[in-house]
């Protein structure tokens, strides 16, 4: 019932796993952290406990409902020289439009149900998205550590329901990487240091985004012209040769957006990136933070 709601409310999938501590991840996530792969990413090292068990995070929780949501766009932008946008950053910020649809899932639950409490994430607490998704049958971490699935590739949002409701849990599925190397490979930075092992402080995405000071002279010529995010590792993917557009209106771009030329990009003003940006998750780099990455693919 719950799963036959997801797809109603537009969700690719919905998987169901017990909520308990994630035995294999916490010594991962420690090796991770001490090898300082998360860079200036302090929050990271927050809320190591209720990172790896949700019931520190959410009281009496029995089940963590994951779910996915398609974000591949139907067409992508115009000059193939121009400045690049991660595509999940085409349209609406992914975080109103996943929590409405939670929010929706978890007040049907309650009609249909009864008295369950629990809360909706949208990797906006310390939750591990890909481990939960991974272990609820919705695929499996691929070597770029992203989670892969093998009728839609990996371009989709992860989110999930926190409840105190004891449900029938799925169970994970199998690799299918192989001996597949395609995104190590493609990757400019070098940031997959080993199969299933990202260094996120030394990631495109990274850089772009999180990153507040300037970018290491090191890494010049080495963005293939990423000014937020990237998306080198999947576009290489073999899965995502099954990846089809989204239906869902508030992921699709402005036009401009689209439109945009290099000397566009060169030229935005704070007007223009307010505008084409306007409920954008690259609000989060800010105008001067994109003036920043564009100014650094420009020199050369």
């Amino acid at each position: 019932m719950i799963k036959a709601e997801a797809k109603r409310l537009g969700f690719l999938s919905c998987g169901i796993s017990k909520a308990e501590f994630l035995e294999d991840e916490a010594p991962r996530l420690e090796k991770w952290l001490n090898q300082n792969m998360h860079g200036e990413m302090k929050y990271m090292e927050n809320h190591f406990d209720k990172r790896l068990d949700p019931t520190k995070l959410v009281e009496g929780s029995k089940s963590v409902i994951s779910l996915l949501l398609n974000y591949y766009p139907s067409e992508t932008q115009k000059d193939s020289n121009a400045p690049k946008i991660s595509k999940y950053a085409y349209g609406t910020d992914y975080h109103f439009v996943i929590k409405d649809k939670l929010k929706q899932l978890l007040y049907f639950i309650q009609e249909e149900i009864g008295d369950v409490s629990g809360r909706a994430f949208v990797d906006s607490a310390p939750v591990l998205d890909k481990a939960w998704a991974a272990k609820s049958g919705l695929g499996w971490i691929g070597k770029n550590s992203n989670l892969l699935t093998q009728q839609v590739g990996s371009f989709y949002f992860i989110a999930e329901l926190i409840v105190d409701l004891q449900l029938e849990y799925d169970t994970p599925v199998t690799d299918h990487c192989g001996t597949c190397t395609a995104c190590i490979d493609a990757c400019p930075t070098q940031a997959i240091v080993e199969p299933y092992v990202v260094d996120g402080s030394k990631c495109i995405s990274y850089f772009t985004i999180e990153l507040k000071e300037e970018i290491p002279n090191g890494f010049k010529e080495k963005f293939d012209d990423w000014m937020f995010g990237c998306d080198i590792c999947q576009d290489v993917c073999p899965w995502n040769r099954f990846s089809k557009p989204h239906s869902e209106p508030l992921f699709n771009p402005k036009p401009e957006l689209l439109e945009m030329t290099k000397k566009d990009w060169e030229e935005i003003t704070q007007e223009v990136f307010s505008k084409v940006f306007q409920k954008s998750a690259v609000k989060r780099t800010k105008f001067s933070g994109l003036l920043r990455n564009i100014r650094f693919l420009e020199d050369k």
